[in-house]
């Protein structure tokens, strides 16, 4: 992993890790599985989220927005 990549996986780890105790809250989470070479961010939702309804919901405008508000560098946010 590049160090770029690395640096980038720390900011993205730290911003999912102040959203996680919301997904807790509602008995999910979420663990990040790669960042692309094109700043794609791939998780994978775990628990209650890996099969709720509003799971996309809660990934594009929850997760996806609030990473790319503060990493602009990051495109999107897909489940894996």
């Amino acid at each position: 992993m590049s160090e770029k990549k690395s640096d980038l996986l720390k900011k993205v780890n730290k911003i999912i890790d102040q959203l996680r105790p919301f997904l807790q809250s509602d008995g999910g989470d979420i663990e990040v599985l790669d960042i692309t070479d094109d700043n794609v961010v791939q998780v994978k939702l775990i628990g209650a989220c890996g099969d709720c309804p509003f799971s996309m919901q809660t990934l594009k405008v929850g997760i996806e927005q609030a990473l790319k508000k503060e990493i602009p560098s990051v495109k999107e946010v897909v489940a894996m």
